[in-house]
């Protein structure tokens, strides 16, 4: 099964991009914040950064509505994409969004 939730904030505006056939993706970054207690027993954050993108409805509300830090919970999928960039074959993974809440 593949299926990712994340509740974060927005790292980055959304980069909207119009494709060759007409449809819009929007890429951003959303940070997450993870707790934990280190070998002494001190509490510690953890940052980490995640690729999302999104598609149809979700584009137009990133759009109107997206600014970085903006609290979100996302429901999505983990994906893989290859493209080619000046020649070189290249990979991102991301998470593509299912569902978004703002917070």
């Amino acid at each position: 099964m593949n299926h990712v939730n994340l509740i974060g904030r927005m790292s980055s505006a959304p980069r909207i991009v119009e494709l060759e056939s007409g449809r819009k993706i929007a890429h951003f970054t959303l940070s997450t914040k993870e707790m934990y207690l280190d070998a002494s027993g001190k509490t510690k954050s953890r940052s980490q950064w995640h690729q999302l993108s999104a598609w149809g409805r979700w584009v137009k509300v990133l759009e109107e509505l997206g600014t970085v830090g903006m609290d979100l919970a996302i429901e999505g999928k983990l994906v893989t994409r290859f493209y080619s960039k000046d020649g070189a074959k290249k990979m991102r993974s991301e998470v593509e969004v299912n569902d978004l809440v703002i917070l």
